[in-house]
């Protein structure tokens, strides 16, 4: 159960350095660029199943951790 601790660990952290970068986003919010604020934009294609797989990803993690704590 390590082992597939330790492999989701790896995985979780892999798709997230995927991502894209949101946080430059966010900062051209407090810089002004207030047409980023009120953009609607969905995830489509490859973003949406990087997004998906990282919420898969850290639910494994969250479970296999918790049942480690149990025993």
């Amino acid at each position: 159960m390590e082992i597939a601790l330790l492999v989701v660990s790896i995985l979780l952290i892999a798709i997230v350095l995927l991502q894209s970068n949101k946080a430059s986003d966010a900062g051209q919010i407090i810089s002004g660029g207030n047409d980023v604020l009120f953009q609607n934009q969905k995830e489509r294609g490859v973003e949406l199943f990087i997004t998906r797989l990282t919420i898969l990803l850290g639910a494994l993690f969250f479970i296999i951790s918790f049942i480690l704590f149990i025993k």
